[in-house]
């Protein structure tokens, strides 16, 4: 991992040094475009080709159905369903608890004013599937939309080599009373659930992460469709803000559960010594050679670096400028920088509190922005996946109240229509 020092960095340079997963020559963009173009016109047919040309799998169809689902799902073993519904749970718990109601505001006499929820109808869920199957996912998008309310839930995630799905991912969808699962994957699914074909339907709102092609198809249909996405949810990533009080085995520990998500993932320490940053990597070098995805730890990890500050605050100001997808602070003094994050999609808080138990089961959502998007974006939640309705009502003294203000502000903009809209109710 190379490694900066923070005081030697300009402005450009710390700017250049955030930027990830750029496109500079749109190779990824006419790449996904074709996809997209051939999705739209073939339908189905697209689909089948696709999982032929990516997947390396020929499919009869598109979908597995419930009792399909359910033989695949009695592979599961009971220790592993117990942890799949601890961390359904953990996870409902916490999403329900976002479900309130607004107070009703007077804001004068006979004039109220409220907001109420209402579900989103037809959602889709991506739920990658390519070098690692991710069934919490699954969990961190169905929950929430079951919570919501929505009425129909699409589901599509890559086929594996026997063209079915994942065990893990069947039985969620058990769990989650989804009957059918699509076999589709990458820019192609997203495709699918923004346009509709003959077997998948058209989708109001897309959720998911995925590899940079899948969040170069969000970023394209968000623009050219009538199909929302939650945010650009790429490659994923880590900081890490590590001080004398951290334990490095933790924080390498940290670094490379991040790096094994995929090549193009990134890990990055940002600690306030050499003898921190020399005794983390000391730690990496122990614990690389044992995990069985090593080689894409390693491409990751070059993708990766270190950035060396003389305070905590330095740290937090390098952290605010990338904007990370997950923030670790290893550090005893956490309390103390707490109040100065910015952009950060999850933080994780001390030396016992590793980001893998926010990826499974601690009860937040792990689907979240990433490549600098958390300066705008919040991570999935129950509100994802409704839209908040303004009502109001005036009763005959609040049109009284508020009628004047009404005439002037629209004769002042020479809406004399919008006046007259207000005067007429005045007279009665």
């Amino acid at each position: 991992m190379k490694t900066y020092r923070y005081c030697d960095l300009g402005k450009n340079e710390v700017k250049k040094l955030v930027q990830r997963n750029v496109d500079p020559a749109n190779e990824i963009r006419g790449i996904v475009e074709d996809v997209i173009t051939k999705v739209k016109e073939h339908g189905d047919s697209a689909l089948l080709d696709f999982a032929l040309k990516f997947d390396k799998v020929e499919l009869d169809k598109l979908y597995l159905d419930k009792e399909e689902l359910e033989t695949i799902a009695s592979a599961v073993t009971a220790e592993q369903k117990a942890a799949l519904e601890i961390a359904y749970n953990n996870i409902y718990k916490f999403h329900a608890a976002q479900v309130k109601a607004e107070d009703k505001v007077e804001t004068m006499p006979g004039v109220t004013c409220w907001r109420e929820m209402r579900p989103i109808e037809k959602v889709g869920l991506y739920i990658p599937g390519g070098s690692a199957v991710l069934p919490s996912t699954f969990l961190m998008l169905g929950i929430p939309a079951r919570i919501a309310g929505c009425h129909e839930i699409v589901v599509c995630s890559p086929p594996q080599k026997n063209g079915k799905v994942n065990a893990f991912i069947a039985y969620v969808s058990l769990l989650l009373g989804i009957d059918r699962i699509y076999l589709a994957g990458g820019a192609q699914a997203i495709a699918a659930m923004a346009y509709g074909t003959e077997t998948i339907a058209k989708v109001d709102k897309i959720f998911g992460p995925g590899n940079q092609f899948v969040t170069k198809a969000k970023t394209i249909i968000q623009s050219t469709t009538t199909t929302a996405i939650d945010m650009p949810a790429g490659p994923s990533e880590v900081l890490v803000i590590a001080d004398e009080t951290c334990n490095p085995a933790y924080v390498a520990a940290d670094l490379l559960a991040q790096a094994e998500h995929g090549i193009d993932s990134q890990a990055i320490l940002v600690c306030t010594s050499d003898k921190i940053a020399e005794e983390v990597l000391a730690e990496a070098d122990k614990q690389v050679p044992v995990l069985p995805r090593a080689e894409i730890v390693k491409q990751a990890l070059e993708n990766s670096y270190i950035v060396i500050t003389n305070t905590l605050d330095e740290a937090m100001q390098f952290s605010n400028a990338y904007a990370p997808e997950h923030l670790i602070l290893a550090t005893a003094n956490w309390q103390l920088i707490t109040a100065n994050i910015i952009n950060a999609g999850s933080v994780f808080l001390g030396n016992l509190t590793p980001e893998s138990a926010g990826d499974y089961a601690s009860g937040t959502n792990h689907t979240l922005p990433t490549s600098a998007y958390s300066r705008a974006y919040s991570g999935v939640s129950v509100d994802s996946f409704v839209k908040k309705i303004t009502f109001q009502h005036i009763t005959p003294d609040g049109i009284k109240n508020i009628g004047p203000s009404v005439e002037i502000l629209a004769e002042l903009e020479g809406l004399h229509a919008h006046k007259n809209a207000v005067s007429v109710r005045m007279k009665e």
